[in-house]
């Protein structure tokens, strides 16, 4: 296919040999198969700031450092300079987050390096060595929605003992290859410890996994682990390994912090109890 302009310093520099083909266009960035050496690539092309769809910017940003006063002042005044450092802002958040949560054991695209707005990262295939289906692209049933809704939240947890939150997860930004569920999609990523709508944002993403998966497992709609997560986290007390139960529905205004706690304890071992008592059934 024609080299797009986005990429065609990476074909001149020799980062990429070849383009094969568009694998998205949407509203913040284009999406191509590239071929670099014998490996089967992505990239992913930024749209700059004028032409990006992104909405209520400012929440996402709020909490980063700038790399310098000069460049806060530019980016607060939206001359060319602040846009050209707001895109750059855009990119290199992504990246570094994907490293970050890569490092983490978040399964998400193995990143390969940014060039002026063009993030080379992993190709997220099938079994059948295809790019990897969305989750709004696949019929799921009930068994493995339950499965891969408790492995997102998994995740989700994951990303916030890393300090980060996705702040826009939803059934478009996650593949499902032969493994499961790949978090895709975050340039927009929350700094968890410094942004004061850190909680709204993860509340969002682990009821926008709950509406996706119940849609097989309906009975998944009952669930309520979001304000069981921050108040973990926020006690300092959330790890990968925190065994959750979803049930969850104290407020968090007024709460008594060590009753909250206890009453996630309590219903951690009677989760514990259900689920031994059920191995202890099974036929060997």
């Amino acid at each position: 296919m024609k080299i797009p302009k986005g990429l065609q310093a990476l074909v001149d520099d020799g980062k990429v040999d070849a383009v094969l083909r568009q694998l998205k266009s949407g509203k913040e960035a284009s999406v191509y198969v590239v071929a670099c050496g014998t490996d089967i690539r992505c990239a992913k092309v930024y749209k700059d700031a004028e032409h990006r769809g992104f909405h209520k910017l400012a929440a996402y940003q709020e909490g980063r450092k700038a790399r310098g006063s000069r460049d806060a002042r530019a980016m607060a005044r939206r001359g060319r300079h602040g846009r050209k450092m707001q895109d750059a802002e855009w990119t290199n958040a992504e990246v570094t987050a994907l490293y970050r949560l890569a490092h983490a054991g978040v399964r998400v695209p193995t990143p390969y390096g940014v060039y002026d707005r063009v993030l080379l990262m992993e190709l997220v295939v099938d079994a059948q060595g295809n790019p990897a289906p969305r989750l709004n692209d696949v019929d799921m049933n009930a068994q493995q929605a339950r499965l891969w809704h408790a492995f997102t939240i998994a995740q989700i947890v994951r990303m916030l003992c890393a300090g980060l939150i996705h702040g826009d997860l939803s059934e478009y930004n996650v593949l499902l290859d032969a493994a499961g569920p790949v978090i895709i999609d975050l340039p927009q990523a929350v700094n968890a410890a410094s942004n004061n709508n850190a909680f709204s944002m993860l509340e969002r993403d682990v009821n926008n996994m709950r509406a996706a998966f119940a849609r097989a497992a309906p009975e998944l709609l009952q669930t309520a682990y979001a304000l069981e997560i921050w108040t973990l986290y926020e006690a300092g007390a959330l790890t990968p390994e925190t065994v959750l139960t979803g049930r969850y529905t104290q407020t968090l205004a007024g709460a008594d912090l060590g009753a909250v706690l206890d009453q996630i304890e309590d219903a951690r071992r009677e989760a514990e109890a259900r689920q031994r008592g059920r191995e202890e059934t099974e036929p060997v």
